[in-house]
């Protein structure tokens, strides 16, 4: 029964996140109440899933500010969020999730290279960057915000996703 309802409050967020409610938010609110809510649907090995938990922007100062924000040193369950902003690759480390915006996508390939042996969940705004090895990219189909999941990527961070957040997902 409980997974029934955790299916149905996940559908209707992301229902609600893509439909006409996204036309009325910026997209750097939505990208960050998704980032958000990710979080509730990914586990990271042993002790990175309690105590402070470390969300990276890098390229957008938007999402930075609004999940700084709105989320920033608040708990969620065992863990504290920790926003951080890098404002260059050589600054990034120790962080369980990672937004690379688009005023860092053309850096992709050496943040990838540089997180890519680390239990950290990349995300990304950016066509083909699914493809390339992040995580999650966000892509807009029909209008509508939508995300991509590269499983392999998911897998080789040590990542577990769970069927709820695979099933909303676009897969790579």
């Amino acid at each position: 029964m409980k997974w029934i309802k955790n299916t149905i409050v996940v559908t209707l967020f992301f229902l609600t996140t893509s439909a006409g409610f996204a036309q009325e938010r910026p997209t750097h609110e939505l990208h960050s109440m998704m980032i958000y809510n990710f979080l509730k649907y990914v586990q990271w090995p042993g002790e990175l899933n309690t105590g402070d938990f470390v969300i990276g922007v890098i390229g957008d100062d938007d999402v930075y500010n609004t999940l700084n924000t709105w989320y920033g040193n608040k708990n969620r369950g065992d863990k504290t969020l920790i926003v951080k902003k890098f404002n260059s690759i050589g600054e990034i480390a120790n962080c369980q999730l990672l937004y690379i915006g688009s005023g860092a996508d053309k850096d992709f390939e050496e943040i990838h290279q540089k997180v890519q042996s680390e239990p950290t969940l990349t995300v990304t705004d950016k066509n083909g960057l699914g493809n390339k090895g992040s995580c999650i990219n966000f892509r807009i189909v029909n209008n509508r915000l939508k995300f991509e999941l590269n499983q392999a990527s998911v897998d080789a961070k040590n990542l577990k996703v769970s069927s709820q957040l695979t099933a909303m997902a676009i897969l790579l």
